[in-house]
Protein backbone atom coordinates (compact mmCIF):
# COMPACT_ATOMS: atom_id res chain seq x y z
CA UNK A 1 0.00 0.00 0.00
CA UNK A 2 2.99 2.58 0.76
CA UNK A 3 3.53 4.49 3.71
CA UNK A 4 0.44 6.20 4.49
CA UNK A 5 -0.36 8.61 7.34
CA UNK A 6 -3.49 9.46 9.18
CA UNK A 7 -4.63 12.33 11.73
CA UNK A 8 -6.74 11.81 14.30
CA UNK A 9 -8.30 15.02 15.67
CA UNK A 10 -9.48 14.20 19.37
CA UNK A 11 -10.47 16.16 22.44
CA UNK A 12 -7.05 15.54 24.20
CA UNK A 13 -5.72 16.96 20.74
CA UNK A 14 -4.14 15.76 17.49
CA UNK A 15 -2.45 11.95 16.72
CA UNK A 16 -0.11 11.44 14.51
CA UNK A 17 0.88 8.27 13.30
CA UNK A 18 3.75 7.96 10.93
CA UNK A 19 3.90 4.28 9.11
CA UNK A 20 6.74 3.30 6.79
CA UNK A 21 9.38 0.16 7.13
CA UNK A 22 8.62 -3.36 9.20
CA UNK A 23 6.97 -1.67 11.96
CA UNK A 24 4.05 0.52 9.64
CA UNK A 25 3.52 -3.00 7.91
CA UNK A 26 3.17 -4.66 11.36
CA UNK A 27 0.53 -2.43 11.95
CA UNK A 28 -3.88 -3.81 11.55
CA UNK A 29 -5.38 -1.66 8.86
CA UNK A 30 -9.04 -1.21 9.65
CA UNK A 31 -12.01 0.09 8.14
CA UNK A 32 -14.56 2.56 9.54
CA UNK A 33 -18.17 3.13 8.95
CA UNK A 34 -17.50 5.32 6.06
CA UNK A 35 -15.28 3.59 4.30
CA UNK A 36 -12.01 4.79 4.85
CA UNK A 37 -9.22 3.01 5.26
CA UNK A 38 -7.35 3.89 8.64
CA UNK A 39 -3.95 2.42 10.19
CA UNK A 40 -4.50 3.56 13.79
CA UNK A 41 -5.90 1.10 16.40
CA UNK A 42 -9.26 1.91 16.41
CA UNK A 43 -10.25 -0.53 18.79
CA UNK A 44 -7.94 1.43 21.61
CA UNK A 45 -9.70 4.59 21.22
CA UNK A 46 -12.18 6.21 23.15
CA UNK A 47 -15.52 6.54 22.22
CA UNK A 48 -15.22 10.20 21.98
CA UNK A 49 -12.65 9.97 19.24
CA UNK A 50 -14.44 7.42 17.63
CA UNK A 51 -16.56 10.14 17.46
CA UNK A 52 -14.87 12.55 15.58
CA UNK A 53 -13.10 10.07 13.89
CA UNK A 54 -16.24 9.33 12.03
CA UNK A 55 -16.93 13.19 11.16
CA UNK A 56 -12.84 13.87 10.49
CA UNK A 57 -11.62 14.62 6.86
CA UNK A 58 -9.05 12.66 5.68
CA UNK A 59 -5.69 13.95 5.02
CA UNK A 60 -3.08 12.52 2.82
CA UNK A 61 0.50 13.40 1.81
CA UNK A 62 2.77 12.84 -0.93
CA UNK A 63 5.32 9.91 0.00
CA UNK A 64 8.12 12.43 -1.07
CA UNK A 65 6.65 15.14 1.84
CA UNK A 66 9.24 16.59 4.24
CA UNK A 67 9.22 17.36 7.60
CA UNK A 68 10.52 21.01 8.80
CA UNK A 69 11.45 21.87 12.05
CA UNK A 70 11.88 25.84 12.80
CA UNK A 71 14.52 26.38 15.70
CA UNK A 72 13.87 29.60 17.23
CA UNK A 73 17.09 31.63 17.74
CA UNK A 74 18.26 32.23 21.13
CA UNK A 75 20.71 34.80 21.96
CA UNK A 76 22.72 34.34 25.50
CA UNK A 77 23.56 37.66 27.65
CA UNK A 78 26.15 37.09 30.20
CA UNK A 79 25.68 38.25 33.64
CA UNK A 80 27.52 41.36 34.57
CA UNK A 81 30.62 41.14 36.70
CA UNK A 82 30.16 41.32 40.65
CA UNK A 83 31.26 44.64 41.62
CA UNK A 84 33.85 44.44 44.84
CA UNK A 85 33.97 47.06 47.18
CA UNK A 86 37.23 47.47 48.64
CA UNK A 87 37.32 49.12 52.14
CA UNK A 88 40.68 51.69 52.96
CA UNK A 89 42.06 51.90 56.04
CA UNK A 90 43.23 55.41 56.92
CA UNK A 91 46.46 55.60 57.96
CA UNK A 92 47.27 56.38 61.63
CA UNK A 93 48.74 60.00 62.47
CA UNK A 94 52.59 57.39 63.28
CA UNK A 95 52.20 56.00 59.57
CA UNK A 96 51.95 59.57 58.47
CA UNK A 97 54.74 60.92 60.81
CA UNK A 98 57.26 58.27 59.33
CA UNK A 99 56.33 59.26 55.84
CA UNK A 100 57.02 62.63 56.52
CA UNK A 101 60.59 62.00 58.14
CA UNK A 102 61.46 59.52 55.48
CA UNK A 103 60.77 62.49 53.05
CA UNK A 104 62.27 65.04 54.83
CA UNK A 105 65.72 62.68 54.93
CA UNK A 106 65.43 62.02 50.95
CA UNK A 107 65.05 66.05 50.39
CA UNK A 108 67.93 66.73 53.34
CA UNK A 109 70.13 63.92 51.23
CA UNK A 110 69.52 65.55 47.90
CA UNK A 111 70.43 68.63 49.36
CA UNK A 112 73.03 67.18 50.73
CA UNK A 113 74.55 65.95 47.06
CA UNK A 114 73.63 68.93 45.50
CA UNK A 115 75.89 71.49 48.39
CA UNK A 116 78.45 68.85 47.92
CA UNK A 117 78.63 69.00 44.16
CA UNK A 118 78.49 72.66 44.43
CA UNK A 119 81.88 72.25 46.86
CA UNK A 120 83.28 70.43 44.47
CA UNK A 121 83.03 73.01 41.97
CA UNK A 122 83.75 75.34 43.75
CA UNK A 123 86.84 73.38 45.04
CA UNK A 124 88.15 72.88 41.73
CA UNK A 125 87.87 76.42 40.57
CA UNK A 126 89.72 77.89 44.26
CA UNK A 127 92.59 74.56 43.50
CA UNK A 128 93.91 77.29 40.44
CA UNK A 129 96.88 78.60 41.38
CA UNK A 130 97.18 82.52 42.42
CA UNK A 131 99.96 82.48 40.11
CA UNK A 132 97.39 81.55 36.94
CA UNK A 133 94.13 83.94 38.44
CA UNK A 134 92.96 85.86 35.50
CA UNK A 135 94.09 83.83 32.71
CA UNK A 136 91.21 82.44 30.39
CA UNK A 137 92.66 79.21 29.35
CA UNK A 138 93.46 78.26 32.79
CA UNK A 139 90.12 78.87 33.70
CA UNK A 140 88.10 76.55 30.89
CA UNK A 141 91.23 73.84 32.25
CA UNK A 142 90.40 73.77 35.50
CA UNK A 143 86.71 72.46 34.87
CA UNK A 144 88.09 69.33 34.09
CA UNK A 145 89.97 68.66 36.86
CA UNK A 146 89.72 65.01 38.02
CA UNK A 147 88.91 63.54 34.36
CA UNK A 148 90.51 60.37 34.10
CA UNK A 149 93.57 60.17 31.54
CA UNK A 150 92.20 58.16 28.26
CA UNK A 151 94.90 56.71 25.94
CA UNK A 152 93.58 58.97 22.85
CA UNK A 153 90.72 60.60 24.44
CA UNK A 154 89.36 63.75 23.24
CA UNK A 155 85.89 64.26 25.42
CA UNK A 156 85.23 65.30 28.68
CA UNK A 157 84.67 61.67 29.29
CA UNK A 158 88.85 61.22 29.02
CA UNK A 159 91.41 62.80 27.90
CA UNK A 160 95.12 61.86 26.68
CA UNK A 161 97.91 64.53 27.29
CA UNK A 162 96.96 66.57 23.50
CA UNK A 163 93.30 65.53 23.44
CA UNK A 164 92.74 67.59 26.63
CA UNK A 165 94.99 71.00 25.18
CA UNK A 166 93.38 70.66 22.01
CA UNK A 167 90.10 70.63 23.76
CA UNK A 168 91.02 73.68 25.87
CA UNK A 169 91.96 75.86 22.99
CA UNK A 170 89.25 75.05 21.04
CA UNK A 171 86.72 76.63 23.53
CA UNK A 172 88.18 79.60 22.72
CA UNK A 173 88.98 79.57 19.00
CA UNK A 174 92.01 78.20 18.47
CA UNK A 175 92.87 74.61 16.35
CA UNK A 176 95.70 72.51 17.53
CA UNK A 177 97.25 69.56 15.86
CA UNK A 178 95.58 66.90 17.43
CA UNK A 179 99.34 65.03 18.73
CA UNK A 180 101.71 66.76 20.65
CA UNK A 181 104.89 66.20 18.84
CA UNK A 182 103.12 68.49 16.24
CA UNK A 183 101.54 70.99 18.65
CA UNK A 184 105.01 71.49 19.28
CA UNK A 185 105.02 73.24 16.15
CA UNK A 186 101.77 75.23 16.45
CA UNK A 187 103.09 78.64 18.08
CA UNK A 188 105.98 80.42 19.06
CA UNK A 189 108.55 78.99 20.99
CA UNK A 190 109.44 80.81 23.95
CA UNK A 191 111.39 81.50 26.75
CA UNK A 192 110.91 80.20 30.45
CA UNK A 193 110.68 84.29 31.69
CA UNK A 194 108.68 85.01 28.95
CA UNK A 195 106.11 82.17 29.75
CA UNK A 196 102.82 83.42 30.73
CA UNK A 197 99.46 80.87 32.40
CA UNK A 198 97.70 79.71 29.48
CA UNK A 199 100.98 79.23 27.24
CA UNK A 200 101.96 75.06 26.32
CA UNK A 201 104.67 73.75 27.62
CA UNK A 202 106.16 70.50 25.56
CA UNK A 203 108.68 67.99 26.65
CA UNK A 204 109.51 65.01 24.07
CA UNK A 205 106.47 62.69 23.98
CA UNK A 206 104.38 64.74 26.35
CA UNK A 207 102.36 68.39 26.13
CA UNK A 208 100.77 70.49 29.47
CA UNK A 209 99.15 73.83 29.93
CA UNK A 210 101.36 76.14 32.16
CA UNK A 211 99.50 77.79 35.11
CA UNK A 212 102.20 80.07 35.99
CA UNK A 213 105.31 80.20 38.91
CA UNK A 214 105.70 75.83 38.52
CA UNK A 215 102.90 74.71 38.19
CA UNK A 216 101.10 73.13 35.02
CA UNK A 217 97.88 71.33 34.18
CA UNK A 218 98.13 68.29 32.62
CA UNK A 219 96.66 64.61 31.57
CA UNK A 220 99.50 62.76 33.29
CA UNK A 221 99.08 59.18 32.53
CA UNK A 222 97.12 56.21 32.61
CA UNK A 223 96.00 55.90 36.10
CA UNK A 224 95.90 59.10 36.95
CA UNK A 225 93.70 62.44 36.37
CA UNK A 226 93.67 66.06 35.33
CA UNK A 227 95.44 68.12 38.17
CA UNK A 228 97.51 70.98 39.02
CA UNK A 229 100.59 69.93 40.00
CA UNK A 230 104.08 70.95 39.90
CA UNK A 231 106.46 71.21 37.40
CA UNK A 232 108.68 68.16 36.80
CA UNK A 233 110.04 68.91 33.30
CA UNK A 234 113.89 69.82 33.72
CA UNK A 235 114.40 71.55 30.30
CA UNK A 236 110.62 72.04 28.65
CA UNK A 237 109.90 73.98 25.65
CA UNK A 238 107.39 76.80 26.33
CA UNK A 239 104.86 77.77 23.40
CA UNK A 240 102.77 80.57 22.56
CA UNK A 241 99.75 79.98 20.33
CA UNK A 242 97.52 82.57 18.60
Amino acid sequence: MGRRTAVVAASSGLLVSMLGGPAAQAATTHTDNSGKLSTVDLDALTAAAKAELQTSKTVTVTKHVKWTADAASVKVTPAPEPVVHRTVQAASRSEVRTALTSTDSSSSSSSSSTDTSSSSSSSSSASIPSSANGSKIIAIASRYVGVPYVYGGTTPSGFDCSGFTSYVYAQIGISLPRTSSAQHYAGTVISRAEAKPGDLIWTPGHIAIYAGGNTIIDAPRPGKSIQFRAMWQTNPTFIRVG
